[in-house]
């Protein structure tokens, strides 16, 4: 069979050909790799919830900070199982790790300092914006929804 095209006829028929085999592969490596890093990213998650548990449990206690830190891994968790469900990342919940984040460093700054300073009113200028952030996505998703068979 003599592959060389000889005319733009030619070129686009070996063109589909090697579309018709090259995207169904490239799609399944591409789905491949997601549920892999899925399945890798929730291992680690919980991996690190589990390092972080045992070691409020050796310490005796567990402080705020590291109950807003096992709130993180839960919200990791919850993201990495929607993803892994719908294909969809849940941006709402990056948002909500970002704030739980930040309010683990004012009350790790307010524990270590004992005073309210500028970096203090930083963070929570922080936590105001990524709440406004948060409230702009809730109504652009309810006032703009997604089609459920559109391709993102």
């Amino acid at each position: 069979m003599n592959m060389t095209p000889n005319s733009p006829k030619d070129a686009s028929k070996i063109e589909a050909i090697v579309e018709k085999w090259t995207v169904p592969i490239g799609n399944l490596f591409v789905s491949l790799f997601h549920r892999i890093a899925l399945f890798g990213i929730g291992a680690a998650t919980v991996w690190s919830a589990v390092v972080a548990f045992m070691g409020m449990v050796n310490k005796g206690s567990a402080s705020i900070e590291d109950l807003l830190l096992l709130f993180i891994y839960l919200e990791i968790g919850a993201m990495v199982g929607i993803y892994f469900k719908t294909n969809h990342m849940p941006v709402r919940f990056l948002i909500y790790v970002a704030i739980t984040a930040v309010t683990r460093l004012i009350i790790d700054l307010v524990n270590t300092k004992h005073e309210a300073d500028m970096a203090i009113l930083l963070m929570g200028l922080t936590i105001l914006i990524l709440a406004l952030a948060n409230a702009v996505v809730r109504y652009a998703s309810h006032k703009f929804p997604s089609r459920s068979g559109d391709n993102e």
